[in-house]
């Protein structure tokens, strides 16, 4: 399990999501991803590539005032 903090890339964190996912992340492999929820739009967007992809979500949950973290297993 690896866990991959987004939220530097603000808005613009799914390319990054799904590299990591296609490319790092073994067969089997859960990933955590920490990213910045702004409109609560990026939340949406994250578990719609999740599944257009083929990957199981997990777990998704708000982790403080502005961030949120979505566990993926490949």
């Amino acid at each position: 399990m690896k866990r991959y903090d987004l939220r530097h890339l603000k808005n613009d964190f799914e390319d990054r999501m799904l590299e990591i996912m296609q490319k790092e992340a073994q067969k089997g492999e859960v990933v955590i991803f920490l990213f910045e929820i702004g409109d609560f739009s990026p939340i949406q967007r994250s578990a719609d590539l999740v599944k257009e992809n083929g990957y199981e979500l997990m777990n998704s949950l708000k982790f403080n005032e502005v961030d949120w973290t979505i566990v993926v297993k490949k």
